[in-house]
C-alpha cells in the first residue's frame, strides 16, 4: 500500500480518515476475486469472529466456518464446554445448514423457543429420523401454545438428496416454489437443510475446512494460571488456531505465556495481541506469534481510550504493525474499529490478514444471546464487552464475595448495549455477504486478483470529516 502523492501522515489515522483510490484493473468480476488467507488459519473470507462472550458461540462458529470465516471462541469458558462445542461445530455438514428437530409430540411453545436460533426460522419436524413436515412461525400463529406442532407442520415440502449440488438444489427449490427443504440421506434420514439463499451462497463461498474436512474452530486463553496446559489440552480437543489474548498485550506476562505455549510443541497457528506498535510486534513475535492482534481502543464495546487515554488510531496502527510483522514473516490481525464494510477493506489494503468482528456480529440470530424484543417492537440481542461489569462477573464467579465486589469496584466496560437486528440483514451471513461483496469490489477497484496483491496495489488517500461526509449515502431523501 502507498499513500496518494506519497504523502507521509502527520498524524495518526483512523479508517474514517482515509478512502482508497481506483486503479487500472484487469479484474472483469467480483467473482474473480480470491479471499483466501495466507496468515495458515486456512479461512477462505477474512473475517474473525471476536472472542467475545456475547458473540461467539457454537452457531456463530459453524455458520462462519461454513462460509469460509472463523470463530474465536472465548477464555472464560470452561475446557469441558469448549470440548463439546469443538466436537459439536466439528460434526456439523459443511455444506448444509444444521436444522431445528423437533418430533410430532412437541409443543408450538418449543417452536417458537427455538425458530429464532436460525435465520431462517423453520424447524424439521422428525419422526423415526425423517422428516415429515416444516414448521415456521406462521404456523404458530392463532393456536394453543400446547398443540403439538404435529398438528399445525407443514407437510407440502420436497427433500433433497445429500450428493445434490447447490445449483440443483437452488433450481429444484426455485422450481417447486419452496423457501428451503430437508436434506436427506438415500434411507430418508435428515442429514441438514437447505434454504434457496443457502445453495446460492454454497456456490460462493468455500468452507474453512480441517485436514480431516471438518469445519474450523478456534479458541481463546488468557496469560494467567497454567497457560501451557490449557493450550495443550485446546489442541488435544481439535483447536484449529489457539490466540493468547490479554487486553495490554505488550506485557511480560504476555511474553511468558507465549514461551509456555511454544514450549508444548503444538502445531497450530498462534495468535497473540493486543498491540498497536511496532515493538510489541518484534517481541510478540520473537516469542513465538505466528500472528499479531491489533487493536487497543476501536471498539464498539470498549471505553479503554476514555477510561485510560491509551490506544491509537486504528489504521495507524494495523499499518505500522503489518510492516513491523512483515520483517519476521508474521501476518497481523485488525481488531476493532470496523462499522462499515470500507472499513474491513481499509484494513485488508493496510495488509491486514485478517479482520476481527465483534459487536457488529452481536445484533444477530447466530449470536449466543436470547432475541428480546423492546417496547416498539424491535428484535435485539444484548452485548457487552470483556471489560463490562458482566464478563467480569462470569470471570470471577469462583472468587469469594469479598473478592468479587473487590474486583467489581475497577470494572471497566460498558455493561451491555442492545444490539438492535437490522430486518434487512437479520442473520450473520447476510452481514457477511455485504462485508466481502465490498471487499470483492474494493479488490477490482485496486486492480487485484487477491488479498496479496490488494495490499501491494492499494492507493489511500487523506481525507476530512467533510470528505468522509460526503461519501455517506442519503437514503431518506434530500430534506
Amino acid at each position: 500500500m502507498r499513500f496518494l502523492h506519497d504523502l507521509t501522515p502527520q498524524h495518526d489515522l483512523t479508517y474514517d480518515d482515509v478512502f482508497m483510490v481506483p486503479r487500472r484493473s484487469g479484474v472483469s468480476s467480483r467473482y474473480d476475486v480470491d479471499l483466501s488467507s495466507a496468515d495458515g488459519t486456512g479461512t477462505t473470507i477474512p473475517l474473525v469472529v471476536a472472542n467475545m462472550t456475547a458473540v461467539a458461540g457454537r452457531r456463530m462458529a459453524e455458520t462462519m466456518a461454513r462460509r469460509g470465516g472463523l470463530a474465536v471462541l472465548p477464555q472464560d469458558i470452561p475446557l469441558d464446554v469448549v470440548a463439546e462445542v469443538v466436537s459439536w461445530v466439528k460434526g456439523r455438514h459443511p455444506v448444509f445448514e444444521t436444522p431445528i428437530v423437533l418430533d410430532p409430540q412437541q409443543t408450538v411453545s418449543d417452536a417458537l423457543a427455538l425458530l429464532p436460533k436460525r435465520a431462517h426460522r423453520a424447524a424439521v419436524v422428525v419422526a423415526e429420523g425423517k422428516p415429515v413436515g416444516i414448521v415456521t412461525e406462521s404456523d404458530c400463529l392463532g393456536v394453543d401454545r400446547f398443540t403439538q406442532v404435529g398438528a399445525v407442520m407443514t407437510t407440502d415440502m420436497v427433500s433433497i438428496g445429500e450428493d445434490t449440488e447447490p445449483r440443483a438444489a437452488f433450481d429444484v427449490l426455485a422450481g417447486t416454489r419452496h423457501r428451503l427443504a430437508p436434506v436427506v440421506a438415500a434411507d430418508g434420514a435428515l442429514v441438514g437443510l437447505v434454504t434457496r439463499t443457502g445453495a446460492l451462497r454454497s456456490t460462493i463461498y468455500a468452507p474453512a475446512l480441517d485436514a480431516q474436512g471438518r469445519l474450523r474452530v478456534a479458541a481463546a486463553i488468557g496469560v494467567n494460571g497454567d497457560v501451557a496446559a490449557r493450550a495443550e489440552r485446546l489442541a488435544e480437543i481439535g483447536v484449529d488456531t489457539l490466540v493468547v489474548d490479554t487486553a495490554h498485550g505488550h506485557q511480560e506476562r504476555m511474553l511468558n505465556a507465549l514461551k509456555a505455549v511454544r514450549s508444548t510443541g503444538i502445531e497450530v497457528p498462534v495468535v497473540a495481541g493486543n498491540v498497536v506498535a511496532a515493538e510489541g510486534v518484534h517481541d510478540l513475535a520473537e516469542a513465538g506469534a505466528d500472528i499479531v492482534k491489533v487493536g487497543v481502543g476501536p471498539g464498539a464495546m470498549c471505553t479503554t481510550r476514555m477510561m485510560t487515554g491509551v490506544g491509537r488510531p486504528q489504521f495507524s496502527a494495523v499499518l505500522e504493525c503489518v510492516e513491523a510483522a512483515r520483517e519476521h514473516g508474521k501476518h497481523v490481525w485488525a481488531d476493532g474499529g470496523v462499522r462499515h464494510p470500507r472499513d474491513v477493506a481499509l484494513a485488508l489494503a493496510a495488509g491486514a490478514s485478517q479482520v476481527m468482528i465483534g459487536s457488529w456480529f452481536a445484533g444477530t440470530y447466530e449470536s449466543p444471546g436470547d432475541l428480546q424484543r423492546s417496547a416498539d417492537g424491535r428484535a435485539y440481542k444484548e452485548s457487552f464487552g470483556m471489560a463490562s461489569a458482566r464478563a467480569v462477573a462470569n470471570r470471577t464467579s469462583a472468587d469469594d464475595a469479598f473478592e468479587r465486589a473487590r474486583k467489581s469496584l475497577y470494572e471497566e466496560g460498558i455493561s451491555s448495549s442492545r444490539m438492535f437486528l437490522d430486518p434487512d440483514r437479520p442473520g450473520v451471513e447476510d452481514l457477511v455477504d455485504e462485508i466481502c461483496s465490498g471487499v470483492r469490489s474494493a479488490c477490482t477497484y485496486a486492480g487485484a486478483h487477491d488479498l496479496a496483491e490488494f495490499a501491494e496495489r492499494a492507493v489511500v488517500g487523506l481525507q476530512s470529516a467533510a470528505g468522509y461526509a460526503e461519501g455517506r449515502p442519503l437514503p431518506g431523501g434530500w430534506q
